[in-house]
């Protein structure tokens, strides 16, 4: 299987499947003398654990994350980069394959083993193997080595709609997306998805959602206006995330609706001699380079297609049958989706950010003004 490498000057690599002995990823690319803890991966690791709610899939996972190389301890007893390969692993604790005995030999709908199945010859059925959402651990262990290498970042995520039900804008609350365990900001609707999540959840069925992460401290100046647009990275990066059918920047898909006057984000002169925006329908991005806004954007997560109801499908051997599939599932896996998310963004983010400064050397934006 080819094509498990993520990135160009920031890359990693992921391994591993979801009933294996372990998952992980070895993380190339990463500038040496940068401070690297374990408790630095294991902050945002913590954020996509399983087990932590109702509202999540029940398996007990402590997605504990090792470094085995790639860091050095020196006289002042900080932990740093070399700049050699990180290699990061997390161990697969509670694996119950025997959940899986019943359907060894059938295609569950909306899930990726017939597909597999077509291209290799081949399939896991054990919670999926390498399709499972299982892999999104390293991504986020990763996306936390990322973090670290463009000065200044923040990239957050928050749970936005969940099935048809969207949140309340003029109540976000940045300081509610730790306080619920949907990472919603709104706390009205959190209280909601509370009731409506365990409903779906007892029928045995799933929900979609809608995740937006936004980026600040992006400096301007990053991507490339033709095949290396910063959107486009951003987009095939949440598009390569487990379930996600749908990814949009800025205004995304509203823009279809706009006109020209109410999309065009104008500029006057900032305080400092450079231009400000006035509104940011753009999503931080004008031809593929990043303007120095805020980065948004928004990706749709379908509902998991493990669910107790009796679906037809057909078996290996051609014959027609109805399943449903037992196990451990998330009623709403765009939960765990947040910090899977924001990872991605900030993986993209220190790739684009090593690339701009090797092309142009610089990192400051170039104003023309007052020259």
């Amino acid at each position: 299987m080819s094509f498990n490498t993520f990135g160009h000057l920031f890359r990693f690599t992921s391994f591993g499947e979801s009933h294996g002995a372990a998952i992980g990823c070895v993380v190339d690319g990463c500038p040496p003398r940068i401070p690297l803890t374990e408790a630095d991966i294991q902050v945002h690791l913590d954020k996509r654990r399983p087990g932590q709610s109702r509202f999540t899939t029940q398996r007990q996972e402590p997605d504990a994350v090792k470094i085995l190389s790639g860091v050095f301890t020196g006289e002042d007893g900080v932990q740093v980069t070399t700049g050699t390969p990180i290699m990061l692993l997390i161990e697969n604790v509670d694996q119950r394959s025997k959940d899986y005995g019943d359907i060894k030999d059938k295609y569950r709908p909306g899930h990726a083993g017939y597909a597999y199945d077509v291209k290799y010859g081949i399939t896991d059925y054990r919670g999926g193997g390498r399709s499972s959402a299982r892999e999104t651990a390293v991504r986020v262990a990763a996306g936390a080595v990322a973090r670290k290498i463009v000065p200044g970042l923040s990239v957050r995520a928050a749970l936005v709609q969940m099935g048809p039900h969207k949140i309340d804008r003029a109540r976000w609350d940045w300081n509610e997306v730790d306080n619920n365990p949907f990472f919603c900001p709104d706390p009205v609707q959190a209280k909601f998805y509370e009731q409506y999540l365990d409903g779906i959840r007892k029928s045995g069925s799933s929900v979609g959602a809608v995740i937006e992460v936004i980026a600040e401290g992006v400096p301007a100046g990053l991507g490339a206006p033709v095949y290396a647009k910063l959107d486009a990275d951003i987009a095939g990066a949440l598009m390569s995330i487990n379930a996600v059918k749908g990814v949009e920047i800025g205004d995304g898909f509203e823009t279809a609706s706009m006109v020209g006057e109410d999309n065009a984000d104008e500029m006057r002169m900032g305080n400092e001699g450079k231009p400000r925006f006035l509104s940011n329908h753009a999503g931080g991005i004008l031809g593929g380079i990043s303007t120095g806004q805020a980065i948004v954007t928004r990706f749709a997560v379908k509902p998991t297609s493990s669910i107790l109801s009796p679906r037809a499908t057909v078996n290996r051997t051609g014959g027609e049958t109805e399943m449903f599939t037992k196990g451990r599932h998330d009623p709403c896996v765009g939960i765990r989706a947040v910090p899977v998310g924001e990872a991605m963004v900030a993986c993209v983010l220190a790739d684009q950010f090593l690339r701009h400064r090797a092309q142009v050397g610089v990192i400051e934006p170039r104003w023309p003004f007052g020259q």
